[in-house]
């Protein structure tokens, strides 16, 4: 791994959080994500499951995690089940890891071998009443393919019919919304990252330069910043590029005069940083794109003071919706009649704003929470307003990651990555 090795006590204690959460004689399996083929022998760069991962800091592919916390034998409450290393794919792959490696990254005593597995299950699965099963039920979740641990769960259920079944989703998107200070660190971490990439392309856009000249700044610091790779597929959207929401060609020319759109983050250790800049190709913004940028950045500042403790999303977007639309009354997009006769099911502004506000943001970008519960401390969300004018051939989103705090203003992780536009046009002049 490129990353520095992660304090196992996070580890642990996310595994304590999850064990006090279920049913009392059961136990949780949680399976590594497959490595995906592309054709012929090639395949996909593996990305861990983001629950083992969490639950025991494993990132290698065919490992397996075992949860029981009122098994009989003490060294089967925690279990490890990991692809044997040997010489052969030490040399083809490089070294997996050892049950003594595995014990140093996770705090699980007890590994064993993955050929062992179906034996050692016989015997706990015997001892235990109810099964819980990984499903995805994140809301953004639309999966075809079938993964791993699906395979694992149909295996599971046909071998051992008469346990029950519980989800460890719902605990999951609850613990996994809140965030350990550990994490936190990871989490900056990532933004620091983002931020080395965004000041080297302040310093390396000019007129005519192309958008995946751009890309390949922000991926040359993150990976000499041990990051591996975008936390999610960038948007570098020039001109009117940028009014193409999820636009990630990043094949068109910047010409002077234009702005340019920039949704990049950079991941470290798994976890996301999300940042979105708006910057002008020539280095100073036209007056008329200065109005709008101002407008977005008040709009940012003020939603930013919304996400507090016990806050619901839906209202805090109804309130963020109220800001824009002010905003955008002050700058001639829509008038008053827009607004006594807008839908509301799709209000005035959402002609220049259509999408949300805030996500959670962690192991995965848009990362787990259940949106129908209040906010907690130590919740992380992004914070990413935008305007979208086709007419004018431009459009601006400005986005930060922060963190909710107990009392007070959220804790901006990106506090330090350049905003306004004084400061944007005088880094780009220097």
């Amino acid at each position: 791994m490129k990353y520095h090795r992660i304090d196992r006590n996070l580890f642990i204690k996310n595994r304590k959080n999850f064990s006090d959460q279920m049913k009392p004689m059961s136990l949780a399996v949680f399976n590594s994500n497959d490595i995906y083929p592309v054709s012929a022998d090639s395949t996909l760069p593996f990305e861990q499951h983001r629950d083992i991962f969490y639950l025991s800091g494993v990132d290698q592919e065919e490992s397996v995690l075992v949860i029981f916390p009122d098994s009989p034998k003490e060294k089967h409450r925690e279990i490890l089940f990991l692809k044997e290393t040997n010489e052969h794919i030490a040399v083809w792959e490089g070294e997996k890891l050892t049950k003594e490696a595995a014990f140093e990254t996770s705090g699980i005593k007890t590994v064993y071998w993955l050929q062992d597995m179906e034996k050692i299950m016989f015997e706990i699965m015997t001892q235990c009443d109810t099964v819980y099963i990984n499903t995805n039920e994140h809301y953004r979740a639309s999966v075809e393919t079938e993964t791993r641990e699906d395979r694992f769960t149909k295996w599971l259920k046909n071998r051992y019919p008469a346990h029950a079944v519980a989800k460890s989703n719902p605990i999951l998107q609850r613990l996994r919304s809140v965030k350990d200070q550990i994490e936190l660190d990871l989490m900056q971490k990532a933004c620091d990252i983002t931020e080395k990439g965004f000041r080297r392309v302040l310093n390396f856009v000019k007129p005519d330069v192309w958008e995946y000249d751009i890309e390949a700044e922000y991926i040359h610091e993150f990976l000499r910043n041990r990051s591996r790779k975008f936390a999610y597929t960038p948007i570098i959207a020039s001109g009117n590029n940028a009014n193409v929401l999820h636009y990630i060609e990043n094949n068109q020319q910047c010409k002077a005069g234009d702005l340019i759109l920039m949704d990049v983050g950079a991941e470290y250790a798994n976890y996301s940083s999300d940042m979105s800049r708006t910057i002008p190709v020539s280095g100073r913004f036209t007056q008329r794109q200065r109005q709008v940028y101002d407008a977005v950045n008040r709009v940012k500042d003020e939603a930013t003071k919304l996400l507090v403790p016990g806050a619901y999303w839906e209202a805090y977007h109804v309130e963020v919706g109220k800001l824009m639309t002010s905003e955008l009354l002050g700058l001639g997009l829509i008038d008053k009649a827009d607004v006594q006769n807008e839908n509301p099911e799709w209000p005035a502004y959402k002609k220049y704003f259509m999408h949300g506000t805030s996500h959670h943001i962690g192991l995965d970008t848009h990362d787990y929470g259940i949106l129908t519960e209040p906010m907690q401390a130590n919740m992380v969300f992004t914070v990413e307003p935008g305007i979208y004018i086709p007419e004018e051939g431009f459009g601006i989103r400005l986005e930060d990651d922060v963190v909710i705090k107990e009392t007070g203003e959220p804790f901006n992780l990106m506090r330090n990555i350049p905003i306004e536009a004084e400061e944007i046009e005088d880094l780009m002049n220097a």
